[in-house]
């Protein structure tokens, strides 16, 4: 068995022609979703980027214990397990996060990995005195602050170095994938990571892509939208989308490239690809730039997933309807090259569903750690908040105790204590440290937090744009009952249960009668 998977950053299901997408020519994505088995009903678990990632190596759900935060010693990874099982993984990656105090851990699971750099704020040109003012004739300030040496700043450094489309990450991150294939397609037994930073923010695409999508806008370059509700008018509105549209565009020609590259090699018959992201992104809709700060809307949780599977040649270009999640990834590999999979392990393989359309769950349960919490049946999606999503009282279980792109502090250091172990630790126990209100985690890192606060339910089937939260009891108490039921799976802390109110009173009104608490306890830790 070969496979090849193919992991976009941002990539939305509206984007994709496949998916329905009307905006944005994909037609090599959907030519792809031709051959393939497109599902449709493929959630994410936690967010946002580093939080997915641990779910996909690990195939649990990682946000109702801990923030973003590295590969811990005790958790299992499918690069890992394939590696010590003799299947060669490679991890090909402009991935800037797994460089960082956060994201360590991950790519050293792979018998080999290349780092490819300049993505986003990667501090990889060195610049002492750089160009203030061409950069910030340039840059709009509202996008780009050049008084303060900040991230945006770097990139926008960073960019004086991308003047030809193959200096680009995305290109440089295909050119290697074919150079891999190049050396091992005649190989058996490996597997493939190509993971592309693009369509994430900010969305910088070669120019005869953004030619293409020209949307009439003459100011400066707006690209990089803060994670906030929409204050642009509409022309600064449609060149930001147009600058999505131009980097989606991109994606989609090189993954071409990747697809020309099979047929003429014939490596079809014998090469599973797997082709999805790790998250959407808010696009103005429901007024909102962005992702995690506000409720996870369809266009941030529901993702797109298509596979190709060389012993399922007769399903090419059917659907699958019914649920799966990131966390069902791991499961699926591990399938698919005959390896055991861990006790630990909570998601399902798909390779059922891949086959036919047969459920492998009931409902998808997704969030970020100390933000809401939202499940789904697939045709209806509740979000659920805490009664005050600034109280104390919340625990990060943690042995590598590190946010996006520091340590904790010394004070979280100091609230540190022994835990007992999870069912998921291996028998080790972990630190317990409070979540302190403070703290550096998303989406407080920026000092942004949580808002348009507000436990809600939608009817996806009668409106999918979620335009309008309905009151629909039964339903809220069935949905309660599988997200209480999947952290239960999940062997979640018993202050998270307390912490979110999922006890009786909280799923009494308005959406029905109290679901039975009968957890084992960690409480007090």
């Amino acid at each position: 068995m070969r496979t090849i998977y193919v992991l976009f950053d941002s990539l939305t299901r509206g984007s994709i022609g496949a998916y329905g997408g009307q905006t944005i020519r994909t037609p090599n994505f959907d030519r792809f979703a031709a051959r393939a088995v497109t599902f449709d009903g493929h959630y994410v678990g936690s967010l946002p980027c580093m939080p997915a990632r641990r779910d996909l190596h690990g195939g649990r759900l990682n946000f109702p214990h801990r923030s973003w935060g590295p590969m811990e010693p005790f958790d299992n990874s499918f690069a890992q397990i394939m590696k010590d099982n003799g299947v060669y993984t490679h991890l090909i990656s402009d991935h800037l996060h797994y460089f960082e105090d956060g994201g360590h851990g991950f790519h050293t699971r792979f018998s080999s990995y290349d780092f490819i750099r300049g993505q986003e704020y990667d501090p990889w040109v060195a610049m002492v005195e750089p160009p203030i003012g061409r950069i910030r004739a340039q840059f709009d300030e509202r996008h780009y602050d050049t008084v303060k040496r900040d991230k945006r700043l770097q990139h926008a450094i960073n960019r004086q170095q991308i003047v030809k489309e193959a200096d680009f990450p995305g290109p440089r991150c295909f050119a290697s994938a074919m150079d891999f294939l190049d050396k091992n397609r005649n190989a058996d037994n490996w597997f493939l990571m190509l993971e592309c930073f693009d369509p994430h923010e900010p969305f910088h695409a070669p120019d005869r892509f953004k030619d293409a999508y020209d949307s009439g806008y003459a100011g400066r370059i707006l690209d990089w939208p803060h994670y906030g509700q929409v204050v642009e008018n509409s022309d600064e509105i449609a060149e930001i989308r147009a600058n999505y549209a131009a980097l989606v565009a991109m994606c989609d020609e090189y993954f071409g490239r990747l697809i020309d590259y099979l047929d003429e090699h014939d490596m079809w018959k014998d090469t599973c690809v797997v082709l999805s992201t790790d998250h959407g992104f808010m696009l103005s809709e429901h007024d909102w730039w962005g992702k995690c700060r506000m409720p996870y809307y369809e266009e941030v949780s529901h993702i797109p997933l298509i596979v190709h599977h060389p012993n399922n040649l007769a399903q090419a270009g059917s659907r699958r309807s019914h649920l799966s999640q990131t966390m069902d990834l791991m499961p699926t590999f591990l399938e698919l090259y005959g390896l055991d999979l861990p006790k630990e392990v909570t998601g399902k393989s798909m390779l059922p569903l891949l086959m036919e359309n047969v459920p492998i769950r009931e409902a998808a349960v997704f969030g970020v750690f100390s933000g809401p919490i939202g499940v789904t049946n697939g045709d209806w999606v509740l979000y659920h908040y805490p009664p005050d999503i600034t109280r104390e009282g919340l625990v990060e279980y943690t042995l590598a105790p590190a946010h996006m792109t520091a340590p904790f502090t010394v004070d979280e250091l100091k609230t540190a204590r022994l835990a007992p172990p999870f069912d998921f630790t291996k028998g080790v126990p972990v630190l317990a440290i409070d979540a302190l209100k403070e703290a550096k985690r998303v989406p407080n890192n920026d000092g942004s937090g949580f808002v348009d606060l507000g436990t809600r339910l939608y009817d996806l089937v009668r409106d999918p744009r979620q335009m309008q939260p309905v009151e629909e009891p039964e339903v809220g108490r069935r949905l309660y009952a599988a997200m209480i039921h999947e952290l239960e799976i999940h062997d979640s802390p018993e202050e998270l249960f307390s912490w979110y109110d999922l006890k009786s009173s909280a799923i009494e009104a308005p959406y029905g009668a109290p679901v039975a608490d009968d957890r084992d306890s960690h409480a007090g830790m």
